[in-house]
């Protein structure tokens, strides 16, 4: 398990009254390992980590229910894994996370060469680049509102559970968020989410996987609190596709 990992659980007031209950991790960013964990079956985070001795992990990234089908690049280990890709027109814009020998980097896919034995997970939208907030959510840069037939829905509308990875100085820091609770916890619109992985310092982020399927593992433990819909707990967090596990290099 990464040494000197901080977690912070907060409430945070929003904009227009409500609140929501945000759950931070920040991990040194020497000596830490990041890497792509994917799911033949789907999993439960939490039990797969309890399992597995793994202390600290979030939901990676999107898929496809029917048959449980990564969205968006993915490699592990350099090598390209089978999934169902992003529209051409958007694929290039959004962004990924790579993770091997050279540490730990967000950028848009364009930018992110094929690292041997690196892994690389895609998903988005782009929150923050360069110490700004970049999602803008009337341009719809990189298409998750025009091609939201991929998804259930458009991602970027509205407020739900979600999470984010970023990075900073000498930091990588992972979000989550609750949300679908009336009067408890309202969840994040992707604009709020821009800006608290700004507020905490964070150079680049992107959005991950979110909604029912949110999971942010610390020390082993579940920390957010999962709803199916609206006011509607989930027995238990829901199984995943795709992963990303930290530990110490």
């Amino acid at each position: 398990m990464p040494e000197g990992a901080v977690y912070t659980l907060r409430r945070d007031r929003l904009g227009d009254g409500a609140d929501t209950t945000v759950y931070l991790v920040r991990l040194p960013r020497a000596g830490l390992r990041a890497r792509v964990q994917l799911f033949r079956q789907p999993r439960r985070l939490d039990v797969w980590c309890s399992k597995h001795g793994v202390g600290e992990a979030i939901v990676g990234g999107f898929y496809r229910r029917e048959p449980f089908r990564p969205l968006g690049d993915l490699r592990m280990g350099g090598r390209a894994v089978r999934s169902e890709r992003f529209p051409a027109r958007y694929r290039g814009v959004r962004p990924a996370l790579q993770a091997g020998d050279e540490g730990l980097r967000i950028a848009r896919r364009d930018a992110l060469s094929d690292t041997a034995d690196a892994d690389l997970l895609q998903a988005g939208p782009l929150l923050v680049e360069h110490g700004r907030i970049v999602f803008d959510p009337t341009a719809d840069v990189e298409g998750f509102s025009a091609a939201a037939d991929q998804f259930d829905s458009d991602i970027t509308a509205g407020r739900h559970p979600r999470a984010a990875i970023g990075v900073g100085d000498g930091h990588v820091t992972v979000l989550a968020c609750d949300g679908r609770r009336s009067l408890v916890d309202d969840g994040l619109t992707m604009l709020e989410l821009a800006a608290a992985m700004r507020d905490v310092g964070c150079e680049t982020a992107m959005n991950l996987d979110g909604g029912g399927s949110t999971t942010l593992v610390h020390r082993g433990h579940l920390l957010n609190r999962p709803y199916t819909e609206q006011d509607q707990p989930a027995p238990a967090s829901r199984p995943i596709v795709s992963a990303l596990l930290f530990h110490a290099a």
